[in-house]
């Protein structure tokens, strides 16, 4: 899998010149320490992602958003504070809420991120976005705006499978967030992390950009949840069960002409479990575990409770509409 884009826009980031009374570059000699930029190597296509990352603990467990990791074979973390740059493994994730933890390998004494209270956050509170804009690395860039309005949702697409997430409870902002920011912190007038910037809304004019964060709180909780190694529906901890197939939305209707829902094989990688259980690409996978599976989004849900090594069962159709079963191994994979 990959990395997901925004439906309404791309995820955020930030540089521009100052607005309302919010003073940046005594915000940024403050926050900038407590931040990291994240690069992720992607499967697909050996693309690649650049985040940002906040700093939770001086042994390097770090938070972000879970879009920035996904489908990532490979992540380098660099801490802005001491400048050096370290591998890091997926403790665990939440899909559904876009929320991520990681763990710098050998990395001590890392300066951390002051947390605020998102409920204290308030329309029209000034604030300012920090980020790797641009997947530039160096210098964070930050950005002024002011809060819009609270409990906003919006869906989240993955550009290749078509799954989608929907996000809800977030913060609007009227600030200049741009791809790179994703996972940075959402700062109040004190250098106070209130929230990570997740998504850019409209971005016609300058003027009238506006993006999306969660809510700090929101997204301690789940990292609190992902460091207790508790898992749950939405919640997975350690590394991620695959099937070793890619897949996306259907785009062919049956013989019939009635709609084909499934989730689509576009990819198998070569001697996997899938492969040798006869899977395809043009087979589309119609149930797992003898749940129905209608889209890409449904199968990668029921795959976040399991792990490598885990026996799954696999329906599917071929081309011509024949039925086939199969038991297939999990192997390990990228984050989802």
């Amino acid at each position: 899998m990959v990395a997901p884009s925004e439906a309404t826009a791309p995820p955020a980031s930030s540089s521009g010149s100052s607005r309302g009374s919010v003073d940046l570059s005594a915000l940024a000699a403050k926050v900038d320490p407590g931040l990291v930029d994240i690069n992720t190597r992607l499967s697909h296509e050996n693309g690649g992602v650049a985040g940002t990352g906040i700093v939770l603990s001086p042994s390097g467990r770090v938070l972000t958003n879970n879009h920035v990791i996904s489908g990532g074979t490979s992540i380098d973390v660099t801490d802005v504070g001491n400048g050096q740059t370290y591998p890091a493994t997926v403790v665990g994730y939440d899909r559904s809420h876009d929320v991520a933890v990681l763990q710098l390998q050998n990395a001590s004494a890392l300066q951390t991120a002051s947390i605020g209270d998102s409920s204290s956050v308030a329309v029209a509170d000034p604030i300012a976005a920090i980020g790797n804009a641009g997947g530039r690395g160096g210098t964070p860039s930050i950005v002024a705006g002011t809060v819009s309005s609270l409990g906003n949702a919006i869906t989240v697409i993955d550009d290749i499978t078509g799954s989608a997430e929907h996000l809800a409870g977030l913060i609007r902002v009227a600030a200049d967030l741009q791809p790179g920011d994703s996972g940075g912190p959402l700062v109040n007038t004190a250098g106070q992390v209130v929230g990570i910037d997740t998504a850019a809304a409209t971005r016609s004019h300058s003027s009238d950009a506006e993006g999306f964060a969660i809510p700090i709180n929101d997204a301690i909780a789940i990292s609190e949840q992902i460091e207790a190694g508790t898992a749950s529906l939405s919640v997975h901890i350690g590394p991620t069960g695959a099937l070793g197939i890619v897949v996306q939305t259907p785009t062919t209707r049956a013989r019939d002409g009635s709609a084909v829902s499934g989730a689509l094989v576009t990819g198998v990688t070569a001697g996997s479990p899938c492969a040798q259980s006869g899977l395809v690409p043009a087979d589309v996978i119609v149930s797992l575990d003898g749940i129905a599976v209608d889209s890409p989004t449904a199968m990668i849900t029921l795959l976040v409770s399991h792990h490598p090594g885990d026996l799954v069962q696999l329906e599917w159709l071929d081309p011509s509409g024949q039925q086939h079963h199969a038991t297939v191994l999990l192997v390990v994979g990228p984050p989802t």
